[in-house]
């Protein structure tokens, strides 16, 4: 691709993207797109990563306004080469959770769903859980609803009588007779594995029973035990024919309150979305033998822009990281971007081809409309819950509001502060608290760059300067309030900025001097003095100190790496995976400087011991 190839929206001064596209390689991997600033604002993956890439980068080919948007602040790209597009799904994943670039779609569900988990052991357990432990324990879900898992494990138990108790159930420990019978026992909730009352296979084979109802493979279970209860009948065995009689019963009273969806007993995972306002809802129902055994849903911030394709296929690739169970069909609402891509991913972790749909007509569009429904209903409550929250203010937040007279409530509030040892090291922090609580994913540190010395006034019109120059840039939130930690004379430096800036009146700006807790406001000579007690200066209190403390962790860190640097990694030899580890074993650059041979040849080999002495010798 030569430059008149570019899209209108590229900067064609910036060659070493032209070159790049010239030299992508055709594997599978995930490419990251960077602006001027060096920071990842776009995370993809691809099958070809030659073809993906280069196809933004194309003349005449039709973009969205988000994409055109994006493209026109590209000024750097990177990849990462995979083998299979299993790596790249999950490492995209991982990329867009830590960077949270700007175009990617963010799915939130804004809770941690629980799981059923089986245990990995003798004799399992069953029971539900938030954290999932990858100990070859099995796990089911996630649920949307704590009720349906309580109302799944006390079916369970009662069909399957697993057991509730988390003893350590070993051959061993049971042979041994360390363990008596429980209450559930008695009432016919447990079969008593703890006293060896029933042997560790037949238990398995009731766990295996109990996952297929987890599975919403109930039709052929019901099969299974009509069958067993038949063959226990024919054989004169009635005691044990009475059992399955009885677990076919209340199989059949649990499967009965299931809400059937079609009559063709499959497997199919259905997806629906809905638009409003700037969010959108995704939503998957999970259809097992016909029956809708459950749903999950995302909620996207931000979706005007999103396209409806992009938001299905970003759905898709979420919920089935998610689980383990990949349905025969699954039904779309509409196009989704990347299927081919998607359906080989799911295509091999099924290990069988699937059937994907969009249907248009008749019973299977009433499926697709009923999963839109939902979205639609799910959307409305979240949005209704938002307008809730907006309007029950926290108090902290009504009271600063009142006494810096503002007109509006400060729900985003933005505090900076510096930090520093003698003038060196000097950094800023940035702290921000939404609806008076700490936002620590819009925490930023700031590096000083023009200040030499200590000089406070100028460190914080450099970081306010960048700070807000960005956010005007790129059209971003602004904060409500601003507090700068110090005196008048941060705040009249601040405040300089700002005005140049032309944002002045766009927000308040306040300076908290330390010494008497004193709010000073720009052109003001008189300071305000809010009571001790006040729950707003409360507010203003934890943000300076959280300012502070991040800052001098910042700090902290620099400090700590420079010292390793201008010391042991000066060291002919020594490099900084081998510095720390000598710091790790040591405890100190001290330590290490009154080390003796012997002891260094612990952790280094003899050349690496023999530089270090010889350098501290000579020093």
């Amino acid at each position: 691709m030569n430059s008149e190839e570019f899209n209108d929206n590229i900067d064609l001064s910036q060659k070493e993207i032209a070159d790049k596209l010239e030299n992508l390689p055709t594997k599978p991997g995930i490419y990251q797109f960077k602006n001027d600033t060096g920071k990842v604002i776009y995370v993809g993956k691809a099958k070809n990563l030659r073809s993906r890439v280069r196809s933004y980068f194309q003349k005449g080919k039709p973009q969205d306004a988000k994409t055109k948007a994006m493209i026109g602040k590209i000024r750097d790209l990177e990849l990462i080469l995979v083998d299979s597009e299993a790596e790249a799904l999950l490492l995209e994943d991982n990329l867009i959770k830590s960077l949270k670039p700007k175009y990617n779609i963010l799915l939130r569900d804004d809770k941690s769903y629980p799981y059923i988990r089986i245990t990995n052991e003798p004799f399992p357990r069953i029971f539900p859980t938030r954290k999932v432990i990858r100990d070859g324990s099995k796990y089911f879900g996630p649920f949307t609803e704590v009720r349906t898992i309580k109302y799944l494990i006390r079916a369970l138990r009662t069909i399957f009588q697993v057991r509730s108790c988390d003893l350590n159930l070993t051959p061993e420990a049971i042979d041994k007779k360390k363990f008596r019978v429980c209450l559930d026992y008695h009432i016919k909730k447990c079969q008593g594995p703890c006293a060896g009352l029933i042997s560790q296979i037949e238990y398995n084979q009731n766990v295996k029973m109990a996952a297929q109802i987890l599975t919403g493979k109930t039709h052929d279970l019901e099969k299974q035990l009509e069958s067993e209860m038949n063959s226990y009948s024919e054989n004169m065995k009635f005691e044990k024919a009475a059992v399955m009689r009885n677990r076919l019963n209340a199989l059949r009273d649990f499967t009965s309150k299931q809400k059937v969806i079609s009559p063709d007993l499959l497997d199919r995972d259905v997806f629906g979305i809905a638009k409003k306002e700037d969010f959108a809802c995704s939503v998957v129902l999970k259809i097992r033998d016909g029956k809708l055994i459950g749903k999950r849903h995302y909620i996207i911030k931000n979706a005007e822009l999103e396209r409806d394709e992009e938001i299905i296929q970003k759905t898709i690739e979420k919920w089935y990281m998610e689980t383990d169970f990949i349905p025969k069909e699954i039904f779309l609402p509409n196009e989704a971007e990347q299927l081919e891509y998607i359906l080989d991913w799911l295509g091999k972790k099924r290990g069988k081809s699937i059937s994907v749909q969009i249907p248009k007509l008749g019973d299977k569009r009433k499926i697709v409309d009923l999963a839109n429904s939902n979205a639609e209903y799910l959307l409305g409550d979240h949005l209704l819950a938002i307008s809730k929250r907006d309007q029950a203010l926290p108090h902290p937040v009504i009271a600063l509001q009142r006494d810096l007279h503002m007109k509006k409530p400060p729900m985003r509030i933005e505090c900076f502060d510096n930090s520093h040892i003698q003038g060196t090291e000097l950094v800023s922090s940035l702290v921000v608290f939404e609806g008076g609580k700490p936002k620590k994913s819009d925490y930023r540190k700031f590096k000083i760059q023009t200040v030499e010395g200590n000089n406070d006034f100028a460190a914080m019109q450099e970081v306010v300067h960048r700070r807000y120059k960005r956010l005007v840039e790129e059209n971003a939130q602004l904060p409500d309030l601003i507090v700068i930690d110090g005196g008048k004379g941060q705040l009249s430096s601040s405040v300089k900025i700002l005005t140049d800036l032309g944002i002045i009146d766009k927000v308040t700006v306040i300076g908290l001097a330390k010494r008497l807790e004193e709010i000073f406001f720009p052109g003001e000579k008189e300071s305000l003095l809010l009571p001790k007690t006040s729950s707003s200066l409360r507010l203003i209190q934890n943000l300076r100190d959280e300012a502070h403390r991040f800052a001098i962790t910042f700090h902290r860190q620099l400090r700590d790496k420079r010292t390793l640097q201008t010391e042991l990694t000066n060291i002919s030899g020594i490099g900084e995976t081998t510095a720390k580890k000598l710091l790790i074993n040591l405890g100190s650059v001290e330590n290490v400087k009154n080390a003796d041979l012997g002891t260094l040849k612990e952790f280094v080999n003899e050349k690496q011991a023999q530089a270090i002495l010889n350098f501290f010798q000579k020093e």
